[in-house]
């Protein structure tokens, strides 16, 4: 029983760890979850709480995952755990008879699940998870009640400083497709031979002033007693689909650009808002100038919005905004960049860079080679990331080693 009991802490551990960390690495996209779940079901007066729901989620399902990986704090450890898988597994089993969303969120966008693979993945966590319950007052608390505090202390820490970072900046851990060095037309493309969407074809006649359905099988073609009415075409099977689609860059007076801006050898500065009216006007100074500037160097700097002709319009006549704006589909405007506005930089399709409106660079900043600047930049964040790593790990190695030395008195 003590070895189930150790795969058991460890598999929910691991797992309630990963599943609050990249949540909490995208409080935005968490966000952007819990909308539209709410919009699904008819509470569209909850959207309000949306943000509020993703941060307490994600910290939730972190330090839970904490405790009991550590094995501390293991009565209430195990409480929560088991309220939560009771409260997810029969929602997702909800969720997998209705559909109303296709994807779950329950991983972020680090892995995808369907519905009914969530469902069945809730179902084995929650049977680790009871024998974690029921096997709680195996052993007494043995650790003290300062390093089991400063445990708990260390993961609401972590999970609430990389939420608070990844809100004031971008997450940290990209795991969308429209990723820094990601080619935006590659991840656009259909592999040769991959396998397509497969349809069934319904057949409707009508006889006696009775239709009825067929399928290919079956259908009366050669009864001309028949009337044939309808054909429908049943999608029963999904093919491959592409990374990235639905993508593209349009407006009335230019059409669709798509192509000339993936293909454009020179720079493109995509300023990205899915809704200008909710667009954060704090740094509107610094993008004007940079558009200006980017004019004086003959790149292209365009807006990138999901918001009506007449929003355009007023918003280019209030805010002097000397630069043009096309429609995008918003859905793929919140998977670009979370921040709003948010800023991309693209190279023959390819993402360099990408800014939240906080750290837009002041046209002072910027290099002439636009690239070089980029990867200079992308690699201060990688080695910060490095050094934040390795901390946390040691500081997790401490705290194992001082939660073992209280255990076994070393």
């Amino acid at each position: 029983m003590s070895l189930l009991r150790s795969i058991s802490r460890l598999l929910v551990g691991s797992l309630f760890i990963f599943s609050g960390f990249v949540k909490a690495i995208d409080p935005m996209g968490s966000t952007f979850k819990f909308k539209d779940y709410f919009l699904a079901f008819g509470m569209d007066s909850l959207t309000g709480i949306a943000f509020s729901m993703a941060i307490i989620l994600s910290t939730l399902e972190f330090s839970v995952g904490m405790l009991i990986l550590f094995n501390v704090y293991k009565k209430s450890a195990s409480w929560l755990a088991l309220l939560f898988m009771l409260f997810f597994t029969p929602l997702t089993l909800l969720l997998a008879l209705t559909n109303p969303v296709t994807d779950c969120g329950c991983f972020g966008d680090a892995l995808i699940l369907t519905n009914w693979e969530t469902f069945g993945k809730n179902i084995i966590i929650l049977a680790f998870t009871l024998v974690v319950f029921f096997t709680r007052n195996m052993e007494k608390d043995k650790s003290s009640k300062i390093t089991q505090n400063l445990l708990l202390a260390f993961s609401l820490m972590i999970a609430l400083g990389s939420s608070y970072y990844s809100y004031r900046h971008l997450p940290f851990i990209d795991f969308r497709p429209y990723h820094i060095g990601a080619n935006i037309q590659e991840s656009m493309t259909i592999p040769e031979g991959a396998p397509a969407d497969e349809y069934k074809s319904i057949f409707k006649y009508e006889k006696d002033g009775v239709i009825k359905e067929f399928d290919e099988s079956n259908y009366p073609w050669q009864d001309s007693s028949w009337t044939y009415v309808d054909v429908e075409q049943i999608k029963i099977k999904d093919g491959y689909k592409a990374p990235i689609h639905d993508f593209s860059i349009s407006n009335e007076q230019s059409g669709d650009i798509t192509e000339q801006i993936l293909n454009d050898s020179s720079y493109t500065f995509l300023l990205v808002s899915r809704h200008l009216k909710g667009m954060n006007l704090t740094n509107l100074k610094e993008i004007n100038e940079l558009a200006d500037w980017c004019r004086n160097q003959n790149y292209n700097f365009i807006c990138l919005t999901a918001s009506a002709d007449d929003e355009i319009n007023s918003f280019k006549e209030k805010n002097n905004a000397f630069y043009e704006f096309y429609t995008t589909d918003e859905i793929q405007l919140k998977t670009i960049i979370r921040s709003n506005p948010g800023l991309v930089l693209l190279q023959n399709g390819t993402i360099l860079n990408k800014w939240h409106w906080r750290d837009i660079p002041k046209t002072t900043e910027i290099k002439a080679n636009l690239a070089a600047y980029s990867i200079t930049q992308h690699q201060t964040l990688t080695n910060k990331l490095v050094i934040l790593s390795i901390t946390t790990t040691l500081l997790l190695l401490i705290g194992g080693f001082l939660i073992l030395k209280s255990r076994f008195k070393l």
